[in-house]
């Protein structure tokens, strides 16, 4: 599924992200010594850990459930807006601590309220409550899911029928692909080959996304070759090529020598209008991905990549000229 990760917790970056800072002695110290609400920091906490406990369910329900990929959107909301919070906390004990080791600074202007944030902290705290009582109502449980860490790679088969919204974006992009004069919308300026990203956390549908449009009778139209790969997150180029060499070529050949299977792939592509999608990757080194990259530069023009990940560095290592967040 879309952002099907190893340990199967979406969301579970910004969560661990979220973790940390809340631990941080830094921002307890600040909290405790300036009269914010040290109870509401703990209590948020135990808010965000009731619903990690349920994301890897809740990831594995979300595409054939409208309510479960909604409560996920919702949550991704709140999640984002204690990080702002934390945010504004820790820029403030940095200043505070900055103008403390400077006899020479003068005390800047701080729009820092210390009763704003302990109102906000309150309202998300609230939210996460609404949201822990809806993960009862929708079913989910924990510890569902967790064998995704031996899941199966993604494919790019896909049952319509089950999925819900994401026309519109599905739409634009299915326009971008059909366009073999891209300009500075997706092309770059060295090569033909347009590089389109989606980005996003764990479970926002970045594969499913891909699915439609790799399986969309107006996208099929438009290529001679066609192949999926789910590269995931042990980057492995030479199993990469051989996958994408087998599926515009039918070769099964038992080459495993880098150097031989990018010629061939180089050869395979060269002058052709193709659409290549790189489902899953993370590895965000831009010599690694240049290396990938590179046997498709020969392609015809308008041949495209459609690259899914959690990251915009690989978005930008890639070259990705469209970039869309879900």
């Amino acid at each position: 599924m879309a952002g099907a990760l190893v340990g199967g917790a979406f969301l579970s970056a910004s969560l661990q992200v979220l973790f940390d800072r809340l631990a941080s002695r830094d921002v307890v110290n600040f909290i405790r010594g300036h009269n914010l609400d040290y109870a509401l920091l703990k209590k948020l906490k135990r808010k965000l850990l009731t619903v990690h406990a349920v994301l890897d369910d809740a990831e594995a329900k979300q595409i054939t459930n409208l309510a479960v990929r909604e409560w996920m959107d919702e949550l991704k909301v709140v999640v984002y807006d204690a990080e702002d919070v934390l945010d504004e906390i820790a820029t403030e004990d940095l200043r505070r601590k900055i103008e403390a080791g400077d006899s020479q600074t003068s005390m800047s202007t701080s729009t820092f309220d210390v009763q704003s944030i302990n109102c906000r902290m309150e309202e998300i705290v609230d939210r996460l409550e609404d949201i822990v009582q809806d993960r009862d109502v929708l079913g989910l449980k924990e510890g569902v899911g967790e064998k995704s860490a031996q899941r199966w790679p993604s494919t790019s088969l896909v049952d319509e029928s089950q999925i819900y919204g994401r026309d519109e974006i599905k739409e634009e992009l299915i326009q971008l692909l059909q366009s073999d004069h891209d300009h500075d919308h997706v092309r770059s300026t060295d090569d033909a080959v347009g590089v389109i990203s989606i980005v996003g956390m764990g479970g926002t549908g970045k594969t499913t996304l891909a699915q439609l449009l790799y399986n969309d009778p107006r996208v099929k139209e438009c290529f001679d070759l066609k192949a999926w790969v789910c590269v995931s997150e042990e980057f492995d180029p030479v199993r990469v090529t051989k996958t994408i060499l087998k599926a515009i070529s039918s070769s099964m050949s038992n080459i495993t020598d880098l150097n031989l299977l990018q010629v061939q792939l180089k050869e395979s592509v060269n002058m052709k209008k193709f659409l290549i999608v790189l489902d899953d990757v993370w590895n965000e080194d831009s010599s690694d991905l240049d290396m990938l990259r590179t046997p498709f530069l020969v392609g015809a023009n308008g041949s495209k990549i459609i690259v899914t990940t959690r990251s915009t560095n690989v978005a930008s290592a890639m070259s990705a000229k469209v970039c869309r967040w879900l």
